[in-house]
């Protein structure tokens, strides 16, 4: 069988930078700060710097394995590279069938803003099926796309941001309360549920192949997105907490749709809700882009079927791979409710980040970028955020990553028969 060729380099540094901030300014600034509050109050404000350094800690070892290895699939070509076969598919299977999942809900979300009454799974696959056509037909359209979605919900954050500050009488702030009224263990469950408000910078690494000059570009643009990504939610944090205080943040289903009414815009509700819409949007597309590339990365090394090691020889993307994607996703928005999907995909992240930590902390001096203690530090703050998760996410999540485990060994017991 001949060997498809490889994805090619067309991604630039803003390219790059855009694409994991559109993946990061997603759906869950519009969404996080409510069930965080629920479990933290005002601590949620320190569930987000602990949410912040556990993503940094990932972050640089994440930047640091791809100026090392920059190919597609992330995390699974570095456990795969420096510490065997089996770290490597669990963390390529974590990050497959947890995003998956994270996909069918984000396009849920997105529908849930703009779709008519009993048409939302109707709006949800169309969207799926549009932004893959999108992907379908390269990189650099899903960049340009990216860019315009980034670009239309920065702008509605800050538009919504200084309403909220501007029709504040600050008397919410004065009843925030203790930072820690609500224990240690609520505001660690607030940093786990935060956390993923930061885990897209995971999809520049999965782009690794397509990006220009790698070993530079992909450690500046992993970096600066965070940075972009921490900055917007720590605002936007602050004001919701300043206009609306914890209780009724906590209580709330649409919260920045709540700061605009309560500080006496209601006229920008709309606003908002496109605004929270176009989030979506622009999560979504980098998702399929991402899982598309560990799904090849993979396929590639007989880990998933290998039908899905394919490259458009066009379009050069893994077309293949991101139609199966698509319709998995598709199957999942018809057929299972996914109001939980965030506690599984929650588990696998936080694996697949502790195995690129534990990859990171291999890697020899003449690679090494930031300091050993940092992969330490993402090391345990992964373990003690997955502690803290819901005992039916850890429960469901053990399950989906055992039958990955079953699924691999029969492949494997097959090649040795065959």
């Amino acid at each position: 069988m001949t060997t498809p060729p490889p994805l090619a380099r067309r991604l630039g540094l803003f390219d790059a930078i855009v694409i994991g901030v559109g993946s990061m300014v997603g759906a869950g600034v519009f969404a996080s700060f409510a069930p965080a509050a629920a479990v933290a109050g005002a601590g949620l404000l320190i569930g987000l710097a602990v949410a912040a350094v556990v993503a940094f800690c990932n972050a640089t070892s994440s930047a640091q394995l791809a100026a090392q290895y920059p190919t597609s699939g992330g995390t699974y070509v570095y456990g795969r590279e420096r510490l065997g076969e089996w770290p490597g598919f669990l963390a390529g299977w974590s990050f497959v069938i947890g995003k998956t999942a994270s996909s069918a809900a984000m396009a849920l979300v997105f529908a849930a803003y703009v779709a008519p009454s009993g048409y939302t799974d109707l709006v949800a696959v169309l969207a799926i099926t549009a932004l893959t056509a999108v992907n379908y037909f390269g990189i650099t359209r899903t960049a340009l796309l990216t860019k315009i979605l980034v670009a239309a919900v920065l702008v509605v954050l800050v538009i919504t941001v200084v309403l909220g500050v501007t029709g504040s009488s600050g008397s919410a702030a004065e009843g925030l309360g203790s930072f820690t009224e609500r224990g240690w263990y609520g505001i660690l469950q607030s940093a786990g549920l935060l956390f993923f408000a930061f885990a897209g910078y995971a999809r520049i690494a999965t782009l690794g192949e397509e990006v220009v000059r790698p070993e530079r570009t992909i450690p500046r643009a992993i970096v600066s997105a965070l940075g972009i990504a921490l900055l917007v939610y720590a605002v936007v944090a602050l004001t919701l907490l300043s206009v609306l205080g914890p209780e009724l943040l906590a209580s709330s289903s649409a919260p920045l749709v709540d700061l605009v009414a309560t500080a006496g815009h209601s006229w920008a509700a709309p606003l908002v809700r496109i605004g929270a819409a176009l989030a979506a949007l622009g999560a979504l597309l980098a998702l399929i882009a991402g899982i598309g590339r560990t799904s090849l990365a993979m396929a590639r090394h007989d880990d998933l079927p290998s039908y899905l090691n394919a490259v458009h020889p066009r379009y050069s993307v893994p077309h293949r791979a991101e139609i199966t994607v698509a319709v998995l996703v598709c199957v999942l928005i018809l057929t299972i409710d996914l109001r939980n999907a965030i506690g599984f995909s929650s588990f696998g992240v936080l694996l697949y980040y502790l195995i690129a930590n534990v990859s990171a902390y291999t890697q020899d001096s003449s690679h090494r970028r930031y300091p050993k203690a940092l992969q330490l530090v993402g090391s345990a703050g992964c373990m003690v955020l997955i502690a803290t998760l819901p005992a039916s996410s850890i429960a469901v999540g053990t399950v989906v990553v055992l039958a990955g485990v079953v699924y691999r060994l029969i492949r494997i017991r097959r090649s040795v028969d065959g």
